[in-house]
């Protein structure tokens, strides 16, 4: 699944990194707390390593 805006990819590569341990759970904040609990390793990968180029900064709520 790949991300929809650039925030979102971003949110990914934290929650990523929390759960490989390389970061600790209790620094994340926001989207990247729900996605290290709700997403497998692989998902928040894929989300994480989604092309940027042409990304919005923020996808629309619509």
């Amino acid at each position: 699944m790949p991300a929809k805006s650039k925030a979102q990819q971003m949110a990914a590569g934290a929650a990523l990194s929390a759960k490989r341990g390389e970061k600790k759970k209790s620094e994340l904040k926001g989207a990247s707390k729900s996605m290290v609990k709700s997403m497998s390793e692989k998902e928040l990968h894929d989300m994480a390593s989604t092309e940027r180029k042409g990304k919005a900064g923020h996808a629309s709520k619509s």
